[in-house]
């Protein structure tokens, strides 16, 4: 009787583990898509940051180099690299910048407010690497696009009518044929687009792995050379160690291919040492890759380009997978399309959750957290923002208490019912509250373009967010009426 009562708690013992696996893997992959999402516009979110500064798409020679030459003066730290950021990235910014900080760059070229974009690189950081230690947050969070890519071919798979069916859908009951039939449509539509982000967020991590392996295989441990097999290798220089001649370089570069609105940024690599030299990203327009470079020695004189524009067909591709996982390509309306598309994957991946806990017999806190987890997220997400706007507090330590805090309150309720309602009640209150906040810190910037284009939409999740919330009230209570009668 002992062992039959032991081996049953063992067996009750595993279910729970295994339970609570399930919901942390949910967990990561939720927070990964949404934060993918929300990333997609992580270069309005560094000018949202700093609505203030003065924006410009053009630039001189003479201003770059008064604006190097005053960072160079004025900073004397050990740096293994200078860069120099032109308008075409996207920002309509000058950016003089090295390892450790960068400054705004007026029309004269000087040196103005130095760059913060504390809180979108806190939102850039949960999704490349979830807040842990790059080396292994990388590792685990391209772990997971191998994942998501044996999900979404399994559950392909696993659903013969899935294609016949991918226009049916359900209202109505306790939501979950609405939950299940929301995952299977939005799983197929977005098939192509969630197996080529997959694919390539594996790309990011896991090629580490895979250089050492190859490395190890073929080259005697040697991964540089393996590195160099994929990309043009740096040059090999024996020169006079002197300031580079930035005004002969950017003149030769503008001689040679349309540097208008492509010019990316110039990189300053290994300054003040003989192997010092100046390498220019410029977009290719044609082409999916992230640019071709264009390198010049210390004095100006024209090294050659590093052939990512004519390579073969495996450079080309290892070059273009930046672009490709976050869109940064064509501009705003591709930008749409993936936040649209992410949406639908960050709401396949809380659905499947959902799924299962309407399915199982049992009720525990699982059926409290999850909800408060999916909807506090975002909730968490403008808080972060909130404070560090309000009181510089770091959006990193204040995201992670405010999604701890949120799930106490979630299991001091003690009523899932009441969870998804309340947390889009309160996602449309802290993004008014954010409003505010916003608008007293920055006064009149605030209206300004760089502003707008993130709080506009911002104002419109808010209204959502409570229109839903009675929404949900509603089919509570006609529910609750049908099945009571």
């Amino acid at each position: 009787m002992a062992k039959s009562v032991s081996a049953g708690s063992l067996a009750k013992r595993s279910l729970q583990s295994h339970t609570w696996l399930g919901l942390v893997v949910s967990a990561v992959m939720f927070l990964i898509c949404l934060s993918g999402t929300i990333a997609v516009l992580h270069k309005e979110f560094e000018r949202w940051e700093q609505p203030n500064i003065p924006e410009t798409t053009e630039y001189t020679v003479e201003q770059v180099e008064r604006a190097y030459t005053s960072f160079t003066e004025q900073y004397s730290d050990d740096t293994h690299h200078y860069y120099f950021v032109f308008p075409g990235t996207g920002i309509p910014r000058l950016v003089m910048e090295d390892d450790h900080r960068a400054h705004f760059v007026d029309e004269q070229g000087t040196l103005i407010e130095q760059e913060n974009v504390t809180w979108s690189r806190m939102l850039v950081d949960l999704h490349l690497y979830l807040h842990l230690p790059h080396s292994f947050g990388m590792i685990l969070v391209s772990a997971c696009g191998a994942l998501l890519c044996a999900l979404i071919v399994s559950g392909l798979m696993a659903h013969p009518r899935i294609i016949k069916d991918a226009f049916k859908f359900r209202y109505g009951g306790d939501g979950l044929k609405e939950n299940i039939d929301m995952h299977n449509r939005l799983s197929v539509w977005g098939t192509p687009f969630h197996l080529m982000i997959a694919i390539t967020g594996a790309y990011f991590g896991l090629a580490g792995v895979f250089v050492t392996l190859i490395a190890q295989a073929f080259y005697d441990g040697d991964t540089q050379a393996v590195y160099d097999r994929a990309f043009t290798p740096e040059p090999e220089l024996v020169q006079e160690i002197a300031p580079p001649d930035i005004g002969t370089a950017m003149r030769d570069l503008q001689g040679r291919v349309n540097t208008e609105g492509n010019l990316l940024f110039f990189t300053v690599h290994e300054p003040h040492t003989p192997q010092q030299f100046l390498e220019f990203f410029v977009k290719t327009p044609e082409r999916l890759i992230y640019s071709e470079n264009y390198r010049y020695d210390s004095a100006g004189n024209y090294l050659g380009k590093a052939g990512y524009s004519d390579g073969d067909g495996g450079m080309q591709t290892l070059y273009s997978v930046f672009r490709i996982h976050f869109g940064d390509f064509i501009g705003m309306p591709v930008k749409i399309l993936y936040i649209v598309l992410g949406m639908m994957l960050t709401v396949v991946s809380a659905t499947g959750m959902n799924i299962w806990l309407k399915k199982r017999q049992t009720r525990d806190a699982l059926n409290l957290l999850w909800p408060a987890f999916v909807w506090g997220t975002p909730v968490a997400l403008v808080v972060s923002a909130l404070s560090y706007f309000a009181v510089a507090v770091s959006p990193t330590l204040v995201f992670w208490v405010a999604l701890a805090v949120l799930a106490g309150l979630a299991l001091r309720l003690n009523d899932e019912a009441r969870i998804v309602p309340l947390y889009k009640q309160l996602l449309a209150s802290v993004i008014a509250l954010f409003w505010l906040v916003y608008l007293v810190r920055f006064g009149t910037a605030a209206f300004s373009v760089a502003a707008l284009q993130v709080n506009v939409p911002l104002l419109a999740v808010a209204v959502w967010a409570m229109w839903s919330a009675r929404r949900n009230k509603r089919k509570m209570m006609q529910f609750a009426a049908s099945s009571a009668a």
